[in-house]
């Protein structure tokens, strides 16, 4: 999942004209997100390792990336000094964004296949649209309801799917719960850090956080597991590694150069293919099936999020 910055779904003034590149790194960087389940599942399968372990070892790898980011982003014109709140907004969003949300998605991949997880971690525009109407009072519409119907009934049909094909019910669910706790800290995280990006910069923002993230997932490995249990395989060093640089680091700057040069709408609806493209990953690498009752539950929830994302023409 990536931030977006800002909510114009035109071009940005003064964006480059290559109008090729914007979707591309669209592509790419959803497709470098969608992986990560992938990354997960694999990383699983290589050896006994568990979700903590695993996640600290992808921020092990990724966090001098970050570093290099967040530095190179302070470093171009216009880039603001920081504040006291900046800091503040940093270390609670990474907190709920990036430790929190990524905790619960790599315990819950235990449980669930990939498929499942994109799928679920996908409504999350939804509960964007939910929790602005709580928090701050924005009325829900008839589309933004039709949509969270139909996001919820796709997602109903993708567990209907797993728990057939898995049979062990309590596990997809236990699954299922843990990952749609992820994608509820990531919809809380992004009603509440479009002020602190407005005014540092996507990928500025972006890398602080993650790095405010890391501090406390490091934190929570030190406290639950020896230091001994980051002694695992090769293979699972290898799949670390890949899911710091092609699903964490990578992605992360690919969507925050297609933002810059689309807008936020336009690459949000790019981000529509990441479920497809788990779907596909997951079928040809990790040999998950497929059927009707997952493909139309999947159309299901992209449909939803189409509707929540895509600008009704004004007349």
């Amino acid at each position: 999942m990536a931030s977006s910055a800002g909510t114009d779904g035109a071009r940005p003034a003064g964006a480059p004209r290559h109008g090729w590149l914007g979707p591309l790194c669209a592509v790419a960087g959803v497709l470098g997100f969608s992986f990560k389940a992938i990354l997960v599942k694999l990383a699983y399968a290589s050896g006994p390792v568990d979700g903590t372990t695993l996640l600290t070892l992808r921020m092990v790898y990724s966090a001098p990336l970050f570093g290099v980011l967040a530095w190179w982003a302070g470093r171009q014109p216009g880039a603001v000094r920081f504040e006291r709140q900046d800091w503040l907004a940093l270390v609670g969003l990474g907190f709920v964004g990036y430790y929190l949300a990524s905790l619960l998605d790599f315990v819950g991949l235990q449980y669930v296949t990939a498929s499942l997880e994109r799928l679920v971690l996908f409504v999350y525009p939804t509960i964007v649209v939910l929790l602005s109407a709580i928090f701050l009072n924005r009325p829900i519409t008839r589309r933004a309801l039709g949509a969270v119907a139909l996001c919820y009934g796709g997602v109903a049909l993708a567990f209907v799917h797993d728990a057939n094909v898995g049979g062990d019910v309590r596990a997809t669910v236990t699954g299922g719960l843990l990952v749609f706790g992820s994608a509820v800290a990531y919809a809380v995280y992004l009603v509440c850090s479009g002020r602190t990006i407005a005014r540092l910069g996507s990928l500025r923002f972006v890398a602080w956080a993650m790095l405010a993230s890391t501090a406390f997932i490091f934190v929570h490995f030190a406290l639950v597991r020896p230091l001994g249990a980051l002694d695992v395989a090769p293979r699972i060093h290898g799949l670390s590694i890949a899911m710091a640089v092609l699903s964490t680091v990578l992605p992360t700057w690919l969507i925050a150069e297609s933002i810059r040069r689309l807008g936020a709408n336009t690459a949000s609806l790019i981000g529509s293919l990441g479920p497809v493209f788990t779907i596909g990953l997951g079928a040809w690498l990790l040999g998950e099936p497929v059927n009707a009752t997952q493909v139309a539950g999947a159309a299901l929830v992209l449909a939803g999020v189409a509707l929540v994302t895509v600008r009704p023409a004004r007349r």
